[in-house]
């Protein structure tokens, strides 16, 4: 049995990344709130998340050669980035991992991952409602 070097080999490569991409944004475009701070044309979106993913997972560089360094905290301070985005955000990514069919133990490593890089792109604290 040959153990794959890579998360990106080991959930099936590109294809895989491709319909992962594509799943968030289709579930990103039922959140209003979400869609607050997207346009109303994802697919820019997904074609750099596609980018990101692949790289993020350990295969080829192609965010770097097509945008440079990732930055992306510097990429989202023009948006607010809150706590309920982030959740939401993470939510649909979920449900995309789920539905393209990402086995564990790699689900729960790319999840994990990615609560992380979603907690530092929050820049935007929301005021709770406090009552009288």
């Amino acid at each position: 049995m040959t153990v794959p070097g890579t998360i990106y080999e080991a959930i099936g490569g590109q294809d895989t990344v491709d319909q992962i991409a594509k799943n968030l944004y289709k579930y990103v475009a039922t959140e209003p709130i979400l869609m607050e701070i997207f346009p109303p044309d994802l697919s820019e979106a997904e074609r750099k998340q596609r980018l990101f993913l692949t790289q993020l997972f350990g295969g080829p560089q192609l965010y770097l050669e097509d945008r440079g360094h990732p930055m992306l905290r510097r990429r989202h301070l023009e948006f607010e980035v809150t706590d309920e985005r982030k959740v939401l955000w993470l939510k649909c990514m979920n449900k995309s991992l789920e539905e393209t069919g990402v086995e564990e133990p790699y689900r729960t490593a790319i999840f994990e991952r990615l609560s992380k890089t979603a907690e530092h792109m929050v820049n935007t604290e929301t005021n709770p409602i406090v009552p009288n």
